[in-house]
């Protein structure tokens, strides 16, 4: 590839659009704004669902429905081999401890513990969790009070 051969892409260089300049060029006299009216005019600025005055749809149209984001909180996952690297053998988990260990910043209203990775040591669990993680840490020879 040489400089002498480099080529834009079709499309890529648009010539600006040059009106009011005489009637030959197709543009010219009004401008390619039409006749009278608020928009011929110099300094019209379009606003964002303006009407000419008269009110916006967005504006009759009653508002209706439900927003659900506001209870729609997600819970936060701790899976059971971060609980192998954090915490030693024979300890007590709880949301207190978890906020201790970075895993939330008290933000999250909701932890669940989840099943992914490998469990050995014992834990007293004291926070919401899967069936399978559950059934992971009672395996390893804790428990879970929840």
């Amino acid at each position: 590839m040489e400089l002498n051969s480099l080529t834009n892409t079709p499309g890529a260089r648009e010539r600006r659009k040059r009106v009011g300049r005489g009637c030959g060029s197709g543009m010219g006299k009004t401008s390619c704004k039409g006749q009278k009216g608020q928009q011929s005019r110099k300094g019209h600025k379009h606003k964002l669902m303006f009407e000419g005055g008269q009110m916006p749809l967005v504006r009759r149209l009653p508002k209706r429905g439900f927003n659900n984001a506001a209870f729609n909180a997600k819970a936060l996952a701790v899976n059971v081999s971060d609980l192998e690297k954090k915490f030693e053998d024979g300890a007590e988990i709880t949301v207190e401890s978890l906020a201790k260990a970075g895993f939330s910043d008290n933000k999250q209203p909701k932890i669940k513990i989840l099943a992914d990775g490998e469990l050995t040591k014992k834990f007293t669990v004291k926070v919401p969790c899967s069936a399978a993680a559950k059934a992971k840490i009672e395996k390893a020879g804790g428990s879970v009070v929840a």
